[in-house]
């Protein structure tokens, strides 16, 4: 049985490997946009034509579990001092993150009268950690299937659209490694494109102070998906007078496991006695496998319909977008971080 399921990701997943060794030989040409970046478009291109049905399993694979395995992997050039520093330091950048794309939510959502519900998921989706926040946190306020895909949809296009823009941005005002690795970490919504957009960064800079500030600000922001869960099960059986949703929330299946295998790592890294190439060589082929899941994420995106969702879901995502980046800067301009 095990045997079927493995064989089953095969032909997806050596799709995605190809086209990532292609992106992963162009970011090397042109370091300024980077593997991550290049694997998503080649992803996107490829997304275009038709391919076997069997390609899926792998793909969704690959877009998922190999960038859980990737962030583990980054774990190697991390030491844990550092870990802990920089998730202390953006501690209150995402109170305040958290806060602006709730208010946000709420705010426009009320003016546009749109469902609680999908407010209330693009809110989360922005804040906490993209999709995986709202697969998450929709069973739990009982959302409807279309209310998640639609959010999760315009998560995902905000989610592309950072990978381009944010580089850009940051340079244009002039920010710093960690920094821009700060902002990266809170201001992006989900773990892939945290990630890229990081990479990109710290690719064009020659170093990786962004990518490892930036994956260890989001690894301490995802695990903020426990708590928020928590408070909407007891906010949804309140609202019912009754424990059902209570009772269907599940620590074991919300929690993000893989965030203990990066610490893991940095833990090994910091104490063990592992040769320092090895652990160079070990986070290098983390940053192929971002590579990777990248270039199943862009298979798996859907353009046209990204962009044929309702105006109110993309208006509410681009507004709470816009808060968390600005109060983002913001904070980390009066706490004397950039």
């Amino acid at each position: 049985m095990k045997t079927s399921a493995s064989s089953s990701i095969v032909p997806g997943l050596l799709f995605c490997l190809a086209i990532a060794t292609a992106a992963y030989f162009a970011g090397t040409a042109v370091p300024l946009v980077g593997g991550a970046v290049f694997g998503i478009v080649f992803g996107i291109a490829a997304g275009f034509f038709k391919r076997p049905a069997s390609f899926a399993p792998g793909v969704k694979y690959s877009g998922k579990k190999i960038l859980q395995y990737a962030i583990i992997l980054l774990g190697f050039e991390m030491q844990i001092s550092v870990v802990l520093r920089v998730g202390a330091q953006s501690l209150w950048v995402m109170l305040f993150t958290l806060s602006a794309s709730f208010l946000t939510a709420a705010l426009v959502s009320r003016l546009f009268k749109m469902p609680a519900n999908e407010s209330i998921l693009i809110g989360v989706g922005t804040s906490i950690c993209g999709g995986s926040a709202i697969a998450a946190t929709a069973p739990v306020i009982k959302a409807s299937d279309e209310e998640t895909a639609q959010s999760i949809s315009t998560i995902f296009l905000f989610n592309i659209v950072a990978v381009f823009l944010f580089p850009a941005l940051g340079r244009l005002l002039g920010l710093g490694d960690v920094g821009f690795g700060i902002w990266a970490g809170t201001a992006v919504n989900d773990t892939s494109s945290v990630v890229a957009t990081a990479s990109s960064w710290s690719q064009a800079a020659g170093n990786n102070v962004a990518l490892s500030t930036a994956t260890v600000v989001k690894l301490t922001r995802t695990l903020m998906i426990v708590p928020i869960t928590v408070v909407l099960a007891l906010y949804t059986a309140r609202k019912e007078k009754r424990s059902g949703a209570l009772s269907s929330y599940s620590f074991a299946k919300t929690f993000p496991w893989f965030v203990l295998g990066f610490v893991a790592t940095a833990l090994a890294a910091s104490f063990l006695p592992i040769p320092a190439e090895t652990c160079r060589t070990l986070a290098k082929a983390g940053k192929f496998l971002i590579v990777v899941a990248m270039s199943a994420i862009g298979l798996s995106a859907n353009i046209r319909k990204l962009l044929t969702n309702g105006r109110s879901s993309l208006l509410l995502g681009l507004c709470c977008w816009a808060a968390v980046a600005v109060v983002s800067l913001v904070v980390q301009h009066f706490s004397s971080l950039i």
